[in-house]
């Protein structure tokens, strides 16, 4: 069966988007995707790429677009709530070491769900550690523990390798997924991902 990933970090709204239709995509797949956690921003700096507000400044009716096109996919996917982080952008170095630390844990798909839902359902500033410690301390998360975590030099280590090998692979934004080496970017290609994956898993 080929593998699937998807690269992510909590600070692209379209990564969350994209977390909330994966479940279904499993389901019909019978197959689960890998969650990868990267940083965005390090995948900038080495694609010499920049964040779509930038790269939309001052180019008419695109960011009107932008917005009908999450307002369609939400309807379409008919997913949860959504409400765009007053904060953005907003930092999440510690967030992502805390996904590579909660990696080694039994509660990495609940940080995951959570840290989401701080940062795109129930927006708060989520680059500020005291924010951080209290969001996960209010979703019965081991604060101290995460936080104590993300100081040890092989989590941020661990941190820095996923980021450059999906920059090898092909990254250049969030989200990102492959199925085995076929990479497709944005929550836009869901569809094509589930395909490929249904193609290559057909025998012969």
């Amino acid at each position: 069966m080929p593998s699937l990933e998807f690269h992510f970090d909590f600070a692209s709204p379209n990564a969350y988007l994209a977390h909330r239709v994966i479940p279904c995509i499993e389901e019909r797949l019978g197959a689960r995707f890998e969650y990868v956690p990267i940083l965005l921003g390090g995948v900038f700096k080495a694609t010499n790429n920049v964040p779509p507000m930038v790269s939309m400044q001052g180019i008419e009716n695109k960011q009107q677009y932008m917005q009908l096109e999450t307002r369609r996919f939400l309807k379409l996917y008919d997913t949860e709530a959504y409400a765009p982080n007053p904060h953005f952008p907003v930092n999440t170095l510690h967030l992502m070491r805390g996904a590579v630390f909660a990696q080694d844990t039994d509660y990495f798909d609940r940080y995951v769900e959570e840290v989401f839902k701080h940062m795109w359902r129930e927006p708060k500033n989520m680059g500020d550690l005291q924010v951080i410690e209290d969001a996960l301390n209010s979703s019965d998360l081991p604060a101290s523990e995460i936080l104590a975590g993300i100081q040890q030099p092989a989590v941020k280590q661990r941190l820095i390798s996923n980021t450059e090998h999906s920059v090898q692979r092909g990254t250049f934004g969030a989200p990102t997924f492959f199925v085995d080496d076929e990479i497709f970017f944005g929550k836009q290609t869901l569809d094509e991902v589930e395909a490929w994956f249904t193609r290559v898993s057909r025998p012969g």
